[in-house]
């Protein structure tokens, strides 16, 4: 579902070039729940950032079922990620002056069938506890709800992959726990899940774990 091939990114810093992600090469499996664990600066970012199509590589080839996100144009990036795709962002990603049920129903507004989403977006909130809260807005939220509506958000258009950032970053145990056992049943569901982290003690959840290193991924 995710196979990504031989994939480097360049950067250029004080005029030094160096590698933020370098010959990366992995593959996911329809249906499973993977991890990528490493510390802050180890190229995770760039790496999910290449993945969903955001940064173009230096060098190296994505495929998403089968089709290559990176030799696509920008504009057929953007159309393939709403079909296909869900992205959770670090930290808090909501609109803060739309409400919690607009700001998941933002990806299918382009949508003729934008009632049947709002339908969804109350039933997925209703799954999760937050149904109360469809009115409400980002400011009125905890940081567990907050990513918890995020990974709702990325869920509305019944992507085939969920690629999530880090998203049990700066939450307590508990709401981490709910976060991971949210994504864990997301992939039970036959999505491909693929997330960031630093916090080894939620890797129980997963099935398959890589590691990164300074920019190198290591099974």
């Amino acid at each position: 579902m995710i196979e990504v091939k031989n994939l480097t990114k360049k950067f250029t810093r004080n005029s030094t070039e160096f590698d933020a992600v370098h010959d990366v090469s992995l593959e996911v499996k329809s249906g499973e729940f993977a991890a990528i664990i490493g510390h802050s600066g180890s190229g995770k970012t760039t790496l999910f950032n290449m993945i969903a199509g955001l940064i173009s590589p230096t060098s190296g080839k994505v495929f998403i079922d089968g089709e290559e996100i990176t030799a696509m144009e920008e504009n057929e990036k953007a159309v393939f990620r709403n079909n296909n795709m869900g992205y959770v962002l670090q930290g808090q990603s909501l609109l803060s002056n739309f409400t919690i049920l607009d700001n998941i129903c933002m990806p299918a507004y382009l949508s003729p069938n934008v009632d049947d989403f709002k339908d969804r977006a109350l039933e997925l909130l209703k799954q999760i506890g937050l149904e109360e809260f469809a009115n409400e807005y980002p400011s009125n939220l905890s940081g567990g709800e907050i990513r918890r509506v995020s990974i709702v958000r990325a869920m509305i258009n019944n992507p085939k992959v969920i690629v999530a950032d880090e998203p049990t970053s700066n939450l307590d145990p508990e709401n981490s726990k709910k976060v991971m056992q949210m994504l864990s049943d997301i992939s039970k569901s036959g999505t491909t899940v693929l997330l960031s982290t630093h916090e080894l003690e939620y890797l129980s959840y997963v099935d398959t774990v890589f590691k990164m290193d300074h920019g190198v991924l290591e099974v």
